[in-house]
């Protein structure tokens, strides 16, 4: 059996763990393949030129084979073009990295969301890496949303979920993970409809990300906190936690 081959693949590395005393085993996110797993043969001898490479949070061309559930890489070459992230940008990064991680599948590709992803990376690696910038906050609400899209968790944000009434532009909405998007309650965070119907307007885009970007950037004052808290809560409910890792060590580190 011919076994198969992929060449200069657009990647990035979500984890890592040892194999051996001289091998790891990597989970990388692709553009045309999706989730993956490969194992690193030698990358942890001094003299590896995996060493160097595989870097979370990096722009990397990978080269890989095999037909098992783990393929073997073959090479990796660095693309440059930001440096790494450094303090709650790193750890935003490491967020982004644990959301891929327990939400999607493996070997199912997702082209938009990789776009969203490299994108969002690209934010937390700017010029003010290291602080958590109002460009940086919209940049992880809009790889959330894609996400969520993409995954399927996301329902259309022009109607109610459960009765399929129009959202209206001046009615209040909320998010909330058992019954989609519904009319507010009392002091619970919700946007307007209009903010709501931008959004989905933005992700129809052929450049979502981008959309997204402008589109929350443009809402009301608080209006980014409201997204935030409720695509934090369905974010948990399907990743199946109270509270996901990196979300505690943020917490850890702020009341330090």
């Amino acid at each position: 059996m011919a076994t198969h081959r992929v060449s200069h693949e657009p990647a990035y590395v979500l984890h890592r763990y040892d194999w051996s005393e001289s091998s790891l085993i990597l989970e990388v996110f692709t553009r045309n393949h999706g989730r993956i797993a490969l194992v690193a043969k030698g990358a942890k001898r001094p003299s590896s030129n995996f060493r160097p490479v595989l870097l979370p949070l990096q722009p990397l061309h990978l080269s890989f084979g095999g037909d098992s559930e783990i393929r073997t890489l073959k090479s990796a070459e660095w693309m440059g073009g930001h440096v790494m992230p450094t303090g709650d940008s790193l750890i935003s990064g490491y967020y982004l990295n644990e959301l891929l991680m327990r939400l999607l599948v493996r070997d199912d590709p997702h082209a938009a969301l990789f776009e969203a992803y490299a994108g969002a990376v690209e934010v937390l690696a700017g010029e003010h890496a290291g602080a958590q910038t109002a460009a940086q906050s919209a940049a992880l609400r809009a790889f959330e949303l894609i996400l969520l899209r993409e995954t399927g968790f996301l329902p259309s944000l022009e109607a109610q979920t459960l009765t399929l009434a129009p959202v209206l532009p001046s009615a209040a909405y909320a998010l909330v993970p058992e019954a989609g998007l519904r009319e507010a309650q009392d002091e619970e965070p919700a946007l307007s409809g209009a903010d709501w119907l931008g959004l989905q307007a933005a992700l129809d885009e052929r450049l979502p990300f981008t959309a997204a970007l402008r589109a929350i950037a443009g809402l009301p004052p608080g209006g980014n906190s409201a997204l935030r808290n409720q695509l934090r809560v369905l974010l948990n409910y399907h990743c199946g936690v109270a509270t996901l890792r990196t979300r505690q060590l943020m917490r850890d580190l702020q009341a330090l």
